[in-house]
């Protein structure tokens, strides 16, 4: 068997998330595994690199496939994105080593949360963007970036408390204005369930005055939920890319 690595991006717009699921089959891993049977001849299964929600977009998702005998990368990538519903794109194929694994092996991820601040979404752009046109101050949520930079219990930014470890590091947060949107971008050595999305709530109501950039200092102490910012939606957020 040889390992292959795929880079992968999705209009997550229709799907119920990354991962499979027995009550529906949309979504991408079990699209992409179906698809890959076909191709080949035989049942397969894909490792992700992580889960994204249903209605999460994705530029740079990374998953990996263990095939039976060499086959040429380009020329499968190739018929696998004839076969592919025109909103999954397969970016790259390649071979690495049978110890990789897109999970396991990742060090870093990158996600983006585009905002469209303007009286009226852009008719183009408003299915990947989330409308918000309170205005925001910018010092404010740069002075609340600055606390969140590091390593630090994140168990008040997440709605699922499964994990052992709430402790991770973010290494960089950036906060890009262009053509009346905000681009965050988070960049960390991973993220814990709605983790984005909650941290992109609660700047936007740090920005509009709703709560002071100190409350991040008061969630990591208490650890409370309740205290952080709203569920930024689905659709503004896109995995940009995975690194190993």
């Amino acid at each position: 068997m040889r390992n292959y690595k795929m880079t992968i991006a999705y209009d997550g717009t229709k799907y119920q998330g990354w991962q499979r699921q027995s009550s529906t089959k949309l979504t991408i891993q079990g699209i992409l595994e179906e698809t890959i049977s076909r191709l080949i001849g035989y049942p397969v299964e894909i490792d992700g690199s992580g889960r994204t929600d249903g209605g999460v977009h994705a530029w740079g998702q990374v998953a990996n496939v263990k095939l039976s005998g060499k086959i040429d990368a380009l020329e499968f990538q190739k018929k696998l994105n004839e076969m592919l519903p025109e909103d999954i794109w397969i970016r790259q194929v390649e071979l690495v080593k049978n110890s990789f694994h897109s999970r396991y092996s990742a060090k870093s991820k990158t996600y983006e949360y585009l905002v469209d601040q303007r009286e009226k979404p852009c008719v183009f752009t408003r299915k990947y963007c989330y409308h918000f046109s309170k205005k925001l101050d910018r010092n404010a949520m740069q002075k609340a970036v600055d606390l969140l930079i590091g390593t630090h219990d994140f168990g008040g930014f997440t709605d699922k408390k499964d994990e052992k470890s709430m402790v991770r590091t973010i290494y960089r947060i950036e906060i890009l204005e262009e053509s009346g949107k905000i681009r965050f971008v988070f960049h960390g050595e991973g993220f814990l369930y709605h983790t984005v999305r909650i941290l992109t709530g609660t700047l936007l109501e740090i920005g509009n005055g709703e709560k002071e950039p100190e409350v991040i200092r008061q969630i990591f102490k208490s650890k409370n939920r309740a205290e952080a910012g709203f569920l930024a939606p689905a659709n503004g957020l896109c995995l940009k890319e995975v690194l190993y």
